[in-house]
């Protein structure tokens, strides 16, 4: 069930993968996934237009490092600047680009980028044809239709692979239910019938018996695990079978990998985020992530972080 996948010449460790999140899938929390076993992860989705006009914030989310291979996610709706945006430099050191169809949020739907692309078909299927020309491999995520009651998961992956997508992920809600409620797997099953290119199914996967109950209802390729990975890293070892080390273990090590990279004062607040989710089911976490939340400083943080930790026995 879980084996490497090759999409178009490109081959993973394995095919359970790490989704791209917004606000957290940066270099060290894909480093720490990827040790932990996820065959490929993928960047904080990147807007292209930043992108093209430079701008350091955004390219910040494209930091690599030894990740093999290596995955960006882009968004944007103007499918020449997403085209000159796959051709350009910040996104050279990529294997696969994948292009999000799927974001519900109304910040990225009210710019008709996102899961917007999902009501206007030519124009999504015109941004992934321009992107393909770049010569990248390109992969869209998206959902399996915009309102419930009106999925259509399976014409989506035609077009998209038609339009030169080498593979696809399916997240098997439509918007209007954003992260709530089970995946259609009918609907993912569907996607996986219509077409030939590799078919990856997201969506309420939060332990190793959801992963493999996806793969059975669905037929899909390969599993991207999102939500649990954040409160439960050790997810990929669990899918896979492989001992997993202890979270204070994975704790630490990610706070140092942050620090050295983007400095205490972004460290602090991120790894602050990080190490509440990581409290999740604790007893005692709703005082636990009062505290850390007063952190302000690295030293601070280390402090509540190793009492929180040491109590639990995680």
């Amino acid at each position: 069930m879980w084996h490497g996948l090759d999409v178009a010449g490109m081959r993973t460790a394995n095919n359970v993968f790490l989704a791209p999140l917004a606000g957290y899938t940066n270099l060290p929390f894909r480093a720490m996934c990827a040790r932990l076993g996820a065959g490929l992860t993928f960047t904080e989705m990147v807007s292209c237009k930043g992108l093209l006009y430079r701008n350091e914030n955004t390219r910040m989310l494209l930091l690599h490092g030894e990740e093999a291979p290596r995955a960006a996610q882009i968004f944007g709706s103007d499918p020449a600047v997403m085209r000159a945006a796959c051709e350009g430099e910040d996104l050279a050191p990529f294997d696969l680009i994948d292009i999000n169809m799927g974001c519900p949020m109304p910040k990225i739907v009210g710019n008709g980028e996102g899961s917007a692309l999902l009501e206007d078909l030519p124009l999504a299927e015109r941004i992934v044809s321009e992107c393909a020309k770049s010569g990248k491999r390109i992969s869209v995520k998206f959902r399996i239709g915009v309102r419930r009651g009106e999925e259509h998961a399976a014409e989506y992956a035609r077009r998209f692979a038609g339009a030169g997508a080498c593979m696809l992920t399916v997240h098997g809600r439509t918007r209007d239910m954003v992260y709530a409620g089970e995946p259609d797997h009918a609907a993912i099953a569907a996607a996986k019938n219509a077409v030939s290119v590799p078919v990856i199914a997201n969506g309420g996967i939060f332990s190793a018996a959801d992963a493999a109950d996806m793969v059975r209802r669905t037929g899909a390729d390969g599993i991207m695990v999102a939500r649990a990975a954040l409160s439960r890293p050790q997810i990929f070892c669990e899918i896979l079978g492989t001992e997993a080390p202890p979270l204070r273990e994975l704790y630490f090590r990610q706070l140092e990998e942050t620090l050295a990279l983007y400095g205490e004062r972004f460290a602090v607040v991120f790894m602050r985020k990080m190490a509440a989710f990581y409290c999740h089911g604790m007893r005692g976490a709703a005082e636990y992530k009062r505290r850390l939340f007063a952190a302000g400083t690295a030293a601070e943080l280390v402090s509540v972080a190793e009492e929180v930790f040491s109590a639990d026995g995680r």
